[in-house]
C-alpha cells in the first residue's frame, strides 16, 4: 500500500481560513476515487510563526497514485497556491507500508 504524504507549514496569520479551505479540499482528493481515505494531523512542533500539518492519503494501489498525478493533482495543488500564496510550503513524500499492526484488547 502507498501513502501519499502532504506535509503543510502553514502562517499562523492564515490558520483558520486554511483549516476551513483543507477540510473541504481533502474531500475533493477523495473524489477523484484513487484514495480509500485520508487522515489530517498536526505535527507537534513549537514554532511561534507557523504550524505544521500532514495530510496522508492511501491510494488504491501505485497505479492510482500515477493516475492522480497525471490527471489531477496538478489542479488541485493551484487552487491552494492561488489562495494561500507563500503563506503555506509544502512538501510531498510517498510512503509504502511494509506491515501494519493493531492491538486488540478485550
Amino acid at each position: 500500500m502507498i501513502i501519499y504524504n502532504v506535509t503543510l507549514n502553514i502562517d499562523k496569520s492564515i490558520r483558520n481560513e486554511w483549516l476551513e479551505w483543507i477540510k473541504e479540499h481533502i474531500p475533493q482528493v477523495l473524489a477523484t476515487g484513487k484514495f480509500k481515505e485520508a487522515k489530517l494531523t498536526k505535527v507537534l512542533v513549537e514554532d511561534t510563526e507557523t504550524e505544521t500539518y500532514s495530510v496522508q492519503y492511501r491510494a488504491h494501489s501505485r497505479e492510482a497514485l500515477e493516475s492522480y498525478y497525471a490527471e489531477h493533482a496538478e489542479g488541485l495543488k493551484q487552487d491552494g497556491l492561488k489562495r494561500f500564496g507563500e503563506k503555506v510550503l509544502s512538501f510531498r513524500t510517498e510512503l509504502e507500508v511494509v506491515d501494519e499492526y493493531v492491538v486488540n484488547y478485550k
